[in-house]
C-alpha cells in the first residue's frame, strides 16, 4: 500500500465510506465503527442481515477497553500470547456500541497482525469493521481484482472523488495471503470457548490458558 493509498482510504473513511483492504487473512470490508451512516453503508454493500455481528479491528490495543463492558484477565492473556494476530475475542458488548456490530451482546474484537487493513486502523485511529469483502453466503475474496467482480457496481460507482454512499466501495490494491480465518473465540468470566477454528489451533490456546478452561 502506498503512501498515496493509505491516505485515499483514510479521507473515504473520514467521510463516512467503504473501503475493502487485505486483512492478514482475506480482505475485509473496513468502514468507521463508531458512525452509523458508515455502517448502513457496510450492510447495504454487503447484503448481510444485521443481527449476525460484525468483528472490529482495533487502532491499538487501548482502545479495547471502550469497546467492551469489562476486560477479563482471560481476555487480556490470550491478547497478550496472540496480538497482534489473527484471534477475535468476544465479549460483552459496551452499551454505547452499536448494537448491530453485536451477537446476543457480545462483540468480537482483534488487533491485526501486519497488514494493509491493520496499517489503515492504525493511521485511523479508531476501530473498523473487519467482516470479510464479500456478499452474504459467498466466498471471501484474497485478491483485490476479486473484489472489484464481486462488488462490481459498487465499485464502478466508486473512484477517489466519489462521495462515499451505500453504493460505493473503494478498493484498496494487493493481495491478502488467504488460509483459515481467525479463530473466534468468546470469553466470559473463567471460560473460554472456541466459536469458530481458524489460523491459530486449539493446541495454542490450550497452551496459553490454565488448566480446564477452554472448552
Amino acid at each position: 500500500m502506498t503512501d498515496e493509498e493509505l491516505a485515499e482510504a483514510l479521507r473515504i473513511l473520514g467521510r463516512g465510506g467503504v473501503i475493502a483492504a487485505a486483512t492478514e487473512t482475506f480482505f475485509g470490508l473496513l468502514a468507521d465503527a463508531r458512525a452509523p451512516r458508515a455502517l448502513d453503508a457496510l450492510f447495504a454493500l454487503k447484503g448481510r442481515s444485521q443481527d449476525k455481528g460484525v468483528a472490529l479491528l482495533l487502532p491499538e490495543r487501548a482502545a479495547w477497553r471502550a469497546l467492551v463492558a469489562d476486560l477479563p484477565v482471560l481476555a487480556e492473556r490470550l491478547a497478550d500470547h496472540f496480538w497482534p494476530g489473527p484471534l477475535t475475542i468476544a465479549l460483552s458488548a459496551s452499551a454505547e456500541l452499536d448494537r448491530r456490530l453485536t451477537v446476543d451482546g457480545t462483540v468480537g474484537v482483534r488487533l491485526g497482525a501486519r497488514s494493509d487493513a491493520a496499517g489503515i486502523a492504525a493511521a485511523f485511529g479508531a476501530p473498523l469493521t473487519a467482516t470479510s469483502a464479500n456478499r452474504a453466503g459467498a466466498p471471501p475474496c484474497l485478491t483485490s481484482e476479486e473484489v472489484a467482480s464481486a462488488f462490481a457496481d459498487a465499485v464502478a460507482a466508486g473512484g477517489p472523488e466519489a462521495a462515499p454512499s451505500n453504493t460505493r466501495l473503494w478498493v484498496v490494491p494487493g493481495r491478502a495471503p488467504g488460509g483459515e480465518p481467525s479463530t473466534l473465540v468468546a470469553v466470559s468470566g473463567d471460560r473460554v470457548r472456541v466459536i469458530r477454528s481458524g489460523r491459530i489451533q486449539e493446541s495454542a490456546l490450550r497452551a496459553a490458558l490454565p488448566a480446564s478452561v477452554l472448552r
